[in-house]
């Protein structure tokens, strides 16, 4: 199935705001002591550990402002650009 135009930009924005309400969530329960355990623990942790339990990086802005270009029609789009980096991606090297 192909998904349209903003799904997955939708549905990573939903993550997004999922994973940050539950870091609010949890360190509001689970009181200052834990956070500052886990803190420590993140920080002896290796940088790509820290990376994978914090999630990738999310630009809400940025987001925000593509989401409001693309519904106004105001989106620039290289066809060509797109089409070759598909072939490319879809095809080996040697052919």
């Amino acid at each position: 199935m192909i998904n349209s135009v903003g799904q997955n930009i939708s549905s990573g924005i939903e993550a997004a705001r999922l994973r940050e309400s539950g870091k609010a969530r949890g360190a509001a329960a689970t009181g200052s002591a834990t956070a500052t355990a886990t803190a420590s623990a993140s920080a002896s942790a290796s940088p790509a550990a820290r990376m994978a339990a914090e999630g990738a990086p999310v630009d809400m802005d940025r987001i925000a402002a593509i989401k409001a270009a693309i519904a106004s029609g105001n989106y620039p789009v290289n066809a060509q650009a797109i089409a070759d980096r598909m072939v490319e991606l879809d095809l080996p090297a040697g052919r």
